[in-house]
């Protein structure tokens, strides 16, 4: 399973969801989804822009977790 950790890096950064829209010119809906890990797809354009804005890696953002019916 693919879980975002965008919640994790702005609050260890103490960056607000609005202050990342603006950095990012992306809304602030899109920015809270993608901070309450709601999403179905993600949009690389998006990935990208957040982590030129926030001075990142993609696994800042982004981690792997196997299922538990993998093992």
């Amino acid at each position: 399973m693919i879980r975002l950790k965008l919640d994790e890096y702005l609050n260890r950064h103490q960056i607000t969801r609005y202050e990342l829209a603006k950095r990012t010119s992306i809304s602030f809906q899109i920015i809270d989804r993608y901070y309450k890990n709601q999403l179905i797809r993600y949009d690389s354009d998006i990935l990208d822009r957040m982590c030129i804005a926030l001075d990142c890696d993609i696994c800042d953002l982004i981690e792997y977790q196997k299922s538990e019916n993998q093992k």
